[in-house]
């Protein structure tokens, strides 16, 4: 059956009906009329209303027709960095990519760039999830499409970016097994002794500094200040590239004890390139050492030893956690560790330290207790003790009246100087009568 093409004029000038649906019409800034649809006569006129406002702010955009994937892959062939500190890093660029190219392009796919809005964002955001992945890794997915959509805002395809002030989704919070786990020293023992001689160095080395593994297999002997017992970190390598720290707090000096300090100076007498500028733990021909080869290596370690979750990443924990114990405080551990901030230090390994608590540090007490020579004083003088003065909780309280007070008040009453309203009321105060 043949599609009514036919506009019919509504109620609402530039607004036409056409078949089921409605057909808003206007002139755009440049004077060749634009056409846009809408499913109902409701949504045209709001969709008049919004795009008139536009035109006359000159705010006005037409809809692009590109689509996600058409875009991205614009935007991955040509993207450096939209911030001042220069071009964007050549980590980033392939965290980006791999984001992009294996988690939106494929979601998103030949959907339009201008009909995605913050509900697709957070739709996307809850199918990522869905994977079992980290919390952390759908935080990157969304950066990285956030980076891109508002890329897309300055190349003027986007009025917008509506990635900007969307929520995520309520992620499962992390299990047990998710959060960092650290070996005990027994454990670590066992570990190194489990770890052929190609790996025992390495793994003593990230166990005593907390070095990432990128950073540690970036080191040259250069880094190493035998006469300060110092390790300078500069760089990190990641995929056979080098590339600054993760931030400007990962670059520090880390303390190494005399005994690693004496483990670094052998391996470098016994090895062939000792030079300042080659690497301690080099791969093939000179270069960087392949992480997943130094993580296989001493993963196949660990479960020798009775420790099959462990990592080169749970020797940092444990770093961490060796650390608290010695007495650093959060400060500290965190300079060490390279953090950017002590609390998110506490965050990571508070689940780590010992939580029972000592025996209270105040030697003296805090509020002054009548000893019972001072209260027998103040009744053989004829008169109750003057109550003290308290706060709990922001109500005065005033001390309860004490035995030895209403014994000196009975004691008069043999004196015939009691009354009878005295009399009662001290009845009721020991518990006499009705």
């Amino acid at each position: 059956m043949p599609v009514d093409r036919k506009l019919i004029k509504t109620g609402t000038p530039g607004v036409y009906r056409r078949g089921g649906r409605y057909v808003v019409i206007l002139r755009g800034p440049d004077g060749k009329q634009r056409k846009h649809a809408a499913r109902t006569l409701a949504e045209a006129r709001d969709l008049k209303a919004r795009l008139t406002a536009d035109v006359s702010r000159g705010e006005y955009r037409t809809q692009s027709r590109i689509t996600f994937s058409q875009y991205a892959e614009q935007w991955l062939a040509t993207y450096g960095g939209r911030t001042s500190r220069g071009p964007i890093r050549v980590t980033t660029e392939r965290e980006y990519r791999r984001y992009i190219e294996q988690r939106a392009m494929p979601y998103f796919g030949r959907r339009r760039l201008t009909q995605i809005e913050p509900r697709d964002i957070k739709l996307y955001a809850a199918h990522v999830a869905a994977d079992g992945v980290a919390r952390n890794t759908v935080r990157n997915c969304i950066a990285a499409l956030r980076v891109l959509l508002a890329t897309a805002v300055e190349d003027g395809l986007l009025r917008s970016n509506p990635a900007t002030h969307v929520r995520l989704p309520a992620i499962e919070q992390a299990t047990e097994s998710d959060t960092a786990k650290a070996l005990t020293e027994a454990q670590l023992a066992a570990l190194l002794a489990a770890c052929p001689q190609q790996w025992r160095l390495l793994t003593g080395f990230l166990a005593d500094t907390g070095l990432r593994i990128g950073e540690a297999l970036a080191l040259t002997w250069a880094d190493v200040d035998f006469g300060r017992g110092r390790v300078e970190v500069r760089r990190r390598v990641y995929e056979g590239v080098y590339a600054p720290p993760k931030s400007k707090y990962g670059r520090r000096d880390v303390p190494i004890s005399p005994g690693l300090g004496q483990a670094l100076w052998a391996h470098r007498g016994a090895v062939r390139a000792a030079a300042d500028d080659a690497l301690i733990w080099p791969g093939k021909a000179g270069k960087p050492l392949n992480a997943a080869t130094a993580y296989r290596g001493i993963k196949a370690a660990c479960a020798t030893a009775g420790v099959p979750w462990a990592s080169p990443h749970t020797l940092r924990h444990t770093c961490a956690t060796r650390l608290f114990n010695a007495g650093l405080n959060a400060k500290q551990v965190q300079v060490w560790l390279g953090h950017h901030s002590p609390a998110f230090t506490l965050d990571t390994y508070v689940h780590l330290l010992p939580d029972d608590l000592p025996e209270t540090p105040f030697a003296t007490a805090s509020l002054h207790v009548p000893e019972p020579l001072e209260v027998a004083a103040s009744a053989a003088q004829g008169g109750a003790i003057a109550p003290r003065q308290g706060s709990v909780g922001g109500r005065q309280l005033e001390a309860a009246p004490s035995f030895t007070a209403t014994l000196g008040t009975l004691e008069q009453s043999e004196h015939g100087d009691e009354t009878a309203s005295t009399r009662e009321l001290n009845d009721k105060r020991l518990g006499f009568g009705s």
